[in-house]
Order: structure tokens, then C-alpha cells, then sequence
């Protein structure tokens, strides 16, 4: 059975720091891209960064309002675990943020990744 376990999660003030970290087990870690997506209530699954199966290609959205710069996602396929290291965090960063794990063909779109964690909250207060 497929698990991918999120954690980190947390309340900070803007400005502050999260790292989150994604746990997988049932699979072979490092066969899979992985990613994380964020989502609020009534709006739909963002994403927010990517890499593949060792970790030479990342990305990351290119819109004006993104984590680019902001946010690094790693992974370490020895322990099975990726993480998304937030810094200069903002009220509108808040949100459920979740691991996935897949062989998507666009690294953006939700549909293409078949694992997903059960998410982690992250509250920014300004």
C-alpha cells in the first residue's frame, strides 16, 4: 500500500520559515517525479514545485504571484522523503499543501500524479 505522509506544517508569522517534508513508503521512490501542490477552500489545486526522479530538473510555476524564489524543493531518495523548504512566507502562501507522486507529462496538472499525501496546513499570519 502507497503512503505518502506530509509534515512540517505549521503556524508562522510573514516573513517567517517552513520546511515541509513527504514520507513515502509502498513504492519505489525513486522510480516516481514528485511534486507539491497547494489548495484553499473553493479554489483548485495549485501547483507549486516539482522534480524529477533524481532531482537535476526542478520547477516551479512562472506567474508573477509564485513561490519562485521563494520556495526549494529537494529530495532525498536514500530516506524517500521530499521536501519544500519555504522562506519569506506570505498571508497568501496560506493553504493545505500536498505531496504527490507520478509520471506526469505535465508536471503542473494535478491529474497527472497517481499518489498524494493527506496534506499538511500552513497559516501565515501577517
Amino acid at each position: 500500500q502507497v503512503q505518502l505522509v506530509e509534515s512540517g506544517g505549521g503556524l508562522v508569522q510573514a516573513g517567517g520559515s517552513l520546511k515541509l517534508s513527504c514520507v513515502a513508503s509502498g513504492l519505489i521512490f525513486s522510480r516516481y517525479d514528485m511534486a507539491w501542490f497547494r489548495q484553499v477552500p473553493g479554489k483548485e489545486r495549485e501547483f507549486v514545485a516539482s522534480l524529477n526522479r533524481i532531482g537535476s530538473n526542478v520547477y516551479t510555476p512562472n506567474h508573477a504571484d509564485s513561490v519562485k524564489g521563494r520556495f526549494t524543493v529537494s529530495r532525498n531518495n536514500g530516506k524517500n522523503t521530499v521536501y519544500l523548504q519555504m522562506n519569506s512566507l506570505k498571508p497568501e502562501d496560506t493553504a493545505v499543501y500536498y505531496c504527490a507522486a507520478g509520471d506526469p507529462r505535465l508536471v503542473s496538472s494535478p491529474q497527472e500524479y497517481e499518489y498524494w499525501g493527506q496534506g499538511t496546513q500552513v497559516t501565515v499570519s501577517s
